[in-house]
């Protein structure tokens, strides 16, 4: 795609036009309709057709950019994969290529799970991929050599 970036991840063929305002947008298929294309967005278009694709996600158990409340605030996560019953299973946070990835960007996912309490955080910025699975009795957790799929978070408890 000219003038989005490569990254590391399969590489997808997305609808992308240019609205009336001259702005280039994307076709996000868990959404079902366009919305602007940024670095961050072409990031997270890129891992949901990865999730959809090669990880068996399914994109009626995928919700993409929602709020919920964290302590009383506000808050957005760019993507949650449920499971076959409806609950959350794993939350991702999606950078822009040339945002890097430090504990803050992971303290902020960890802020989601909060509310969230799903057993699979990740992080990507299209270059560089983490998840890890979370023992919640232990109170422990573990990074991942790979990202989860659809089974391995489909299995209740984790």
């Amino acid at each position: 795609m000219v003038g989005m970036q490569k990254l590391n991840l399969p590489a997808i063929r997305p609808l992308v036009r240019k609205n009336p305002a001259g702005k280039k947008e994307i076709f996000d298929p868990c959404r079902k309709r366009y919305v602007r294309l940024t670095p961050e967005e072409w990031v997270r278009q890129n891992f949901l057709q990865f999730m959809m694709s090669h990880l068996g996600f399914p994109s009626t158990l995928i919700v993409v950019e929602a709020s919920l409340k964290v302590n009383r605030m506000p808050r957005r996560f760019d993507i949650l994969a449920c499971r076959s019953d409806g609950k959350p299973g794993m939350v991702i946070e999606c950078k822009a290529p040339g945002v890097e990835i430090t504990q803050a960007t992971f303290d902020q996912v960890a802020r989601y799970n909060l509310e969230l309490e799903v057993d699979f955080l990740a992080v990507t910025n299209g270059l560089t991929h983490y998840a890890c699975h979370l023992d919640h009795r232990a109170k422990s957790y573990r990074f991942l050599e790979a990202m989860p799929d659809f089974p391995m978070v489909n299995q209740t408890g984790g």
